[in-house]
């Protein structure tokens, strides 16, 4: 028969081993959550269409977005050009769609490079060594004070606007955010009984990162990376309309409604076209994000599982 002190060391393993195949039961019922919840699931629907729009752009626009056809500028709406053309005779249907490709090309790739860079460095502030993590927090407080409209005029002032600025000041101000949440999750679960158990057993410090505190400390990272992107996608067209973004002839959002607000009179219809898909894709992944938030906490995954 055997004694406490061998099963006391097994039961916060059997714990682990319960917490993980439990973990894989949430991610499984989460989706049954978001797609029950009628705004997550409209999100999402409003987020795969606009990805679908970046990822087949050449095949679905009617046009070149570059053509100029300045015999044919500011037609309105019709079956040969269904939204109409600007002041260069350019279809607005097509740089539209092109322009849902150079919005979530820069919100999607600095948004998960921040996202990336933020994971390993709040596991390793959260899990490392004291001094590391007084230095880290240290970095993470001092770049999180700048503001991150200030830090693009200030980059875009010194290197010039672009895509790549618009990219490396979000991958900048974001990284310690992300980092703090992941940091927080890393040191709640650090004290976990299995995650002793695991240090108990000889397990390394890379196996218990990557095996048991990855998988429970994505999640939340996960929403709030959803909760970033339209942030982005409105810096970028921000910036696009002052002209201190995406450089034109570049299809961008902002940069047809900064042409759309110039042309306001002779062709009203460009600034409704180009804040449409703005305003959508914003609520698009806003309500993905909430639907995210609502569908991987554990209680209401129990509930509606």
């Amino acid at each position: 028969m055997p004694s406490d002190a061998e099963i006391a060391p097994a039961e916060p393993a059997r714990q682990g081993r319960e917490r993980r195949a439990a973990g894989r039961v949430l991610h499984r019922s989460s989706l049954r959550v978001l797609l029950r919840d009628p705004m997550g699931a409209l999100g999402l629907i409003l987020v795969v269409t606009f990805v679908g729009m970046a990822v087949f752009a050449p095949w679905l626009a009617p046009y070149d977005p570059l053509k100029l056809d300045v015999m044919n500028k500011f037609q309105p709406p019709s079956w040969a050009h269904p939204a109409g053309t600007d002041q260069l005779g350019r279809d607005l249907l097509s740089r539209i769609i092109y322009g849902a490709r150079t919005a979530l090309s820069i919100a999607l790739t600095s948004v998960g490079l921040a996202g990336i860079g933020g994971l390993i460095l709040g596991m390793i502030a959260g899990y490392g060594p004291r001094w590391l993590d007084g230095i880290l927090v240290l970095i993470f407080d001092s770049v999180s004070s700048l503001p991150m409209i200030m830090l693009a005029l200030a980059v875009i002032t010194i290197i010039g606007p672009g895509t790549d600025t618009l990219i490396l000041v979000v991958v900048t101000v974001s990284i310690p955010a992300y980092a703090r949440l992941i940091r927080a999750q890393t040191l709640g679960m650090a004290q976990s009984d299995f995650i002793v158990a695991e240090r108990a057993m000889g397990a390394s410090g890379a196996r218990i990162l990557i095996r048991h505190l990855l998988p429970n400390v994505v999640g939340p990272l996960v929403i709030l990376l959803s909760m970033d992107v339209p942030i982005v996608i409105m810096l970028e067209a921000g910036l696009s309309y002052l002209n201190l973004g995406v450089r034109p002839p570049t299809p961008s959002w902002g940069n047809i409604l900064y042409d759309g607000y110039t042309s306001l009179r002779s062709a009203p219809h460009m600034v409704l076209i180009a804040g449409l898909p703005l305003v959508l894709s914003t609520l698009g992944f806003t309500f993905l994000g909430e639907g995210l938030r609502d569908a991987l906490d554990p209680k209401l995954v129990k509930g509606g599982a």
